[in-house]
């Protein structure tokens, strides 16, 4: 029996980093002035889904875009 809990156990601990969805929102600003946003679902590990989402941050003159894991 304690074999087997300890066997649950890891494999509970396995499942919780497997990949999930996660929201990446995007908000366009231009000059400090939110003019859009939006958003789209990442499937993943989320350092891998936190460094492909912000990998979307760009300024271009006075718009800016900020991209944020929800």
């Amino acid at each position: 029996m304690k074999k087997l809990m300890i066997v649950l156990g890891v494999a509970l601990f396995t499942m919780a980093s497997c990949s999930k969805d996660y929201t990446c929102k995007c908000t366009v600003t231009d000059a400090g002035v939110e003019v859009g946003s939006t958003s789209s679902t990442l499937t993943g590990k989320k350092k891998d889904v936190t460094a492909a989402c912000d990998a979307n941050d760009s300024t271009v003159g006075s718009l800016s875009t900020n991209c944020e894991i929800q």
